[in-house]
């Protein structure tokens, strides 16, 4: 296992897109011997100038050190990349932390193991610049012992937001999927409420700091409704659906009447509608993990 008292210990990062590039510059700048391999060499650049080594095959870059990054586009370029000689991997630990779904992790650390090949899964929430910093935040998942062994390198990446979850290599990119989704929602709430106080002549900028309070607001609600979705009750502590299902009229047809999409309001409508359907008119407005836990029709 990696003593944090050690010395920096080499590492090699496959991929360089904006992404990629951060991760080694992260290594880099904390003193790790950085190996570096991509398809376009010319991306490695600015690497280079810094200190890393580039090398001219994948197989070179594996060998090149005990802890093997990946980040490439998707999970069939990682099983291509990977494709090597056997032995390539002896005591080597690869980190995919290529995005991708939670089936496409499971199917690749299948095929890793039929390799011998120790693998973990992670997932990056943040943006390149963001890499190094208190706001990068990476999960992990995967063998446990192959994460240990090269903890104290991979923090580098995320000094106060680096996380093990599990030894289900599916959990890192299901946890993605369900952040992202959050993040989904929130921009593109955020961004219809702009259209419509645009239509009043409202500068975004304006609105801006108003939509960051009801984000928090909305954020304690998250709080109170995590328990009620685990226990199967949703009490009407703040509103009953039947009163959210009024409001919700009231915003699609206010979109309407500006000229405003109104596709997401309907969505949102549609769904209280189900489950009072379902006879939750009087529950919170957490009933609705019943209509997300259905499939489409």
């Amino acid at each position: 296992m990696t003593n944090p008292t050690d010395a920096p210990a080499p590492v090699t990062v496959i991929g360089l897109g904006l992404m990629g590039r951060a991760l080694a510059a992260a290594f880099l700048a904390n003193g790790h011997p950085t190996t570096v391999w991509n398809r376009t060499p010319d991306k490695a650049g600015e690497l280079l100038a810094r200190g890393a080594a580039r090398t001219g095959s994948v197989e070179e870059a594996v060998r090149a050190s005990p802890l093997v990054v990946v980040c490439v586009s998707d999970y069939h370029a990682v099983r291509e990349l990977l494709d090597l000689p056997a032995g390539t991997f002896a005591d080597r630990v690869v980190v995919n932390l290529t995005t991708g779904t939670s089936a496409q992790a499971r199917e690749t650390a299948a095929w890793a193991a039929q390799r011998g090949l120790a693998y973990v899964e992670g997932v990056i929430m943040a943006i390149p610049p963001d890499i190094a910093t208190e706001r990068a935040v990476l999960l992990y998942s995967g063998p446990e012992e192959a994460y240990r062994a090269h903890e104290a390198t991979l923090r580098n990446l995320g000094p106060a937001g680096t996380v093990y979850l599990d030894a289900d290599h599916g959990l890192s990119p299901l946890y993605d999927m369900s952040l992202l989704g959050i993040m989904w929602g929130i921009l593109n709430s955020f961004l219809h409420g702009a259209a419509l106080l645009g239509t009043a002549g409202v500068p975004a900028t304006v609105f801006a700091p108003l939509a960051e309070t009801m984000i928090n607001v909305a954020a304690g609600y998250v709080t109170a409704y995590a328990p009620q979705i685990d226990a199967g009750e949703y009490p009407a502590e703040d509103a009953t659906l039947a009163v959210h299902q009024g409001g919700l009229r009231h915003l699609a047809e206010e979109s309407e009447a500006l000229g405003v999409n109104a596709e997401l309001p309907h969505f949102y409508r549609e769904l209280v509608d189900l489950a009072i359907a379902a006879g939750h008119a009087g529950s919170g407005y957490a009933a609705l993990i019943e209509q997300f836990r259905r499939p489409a029709a």
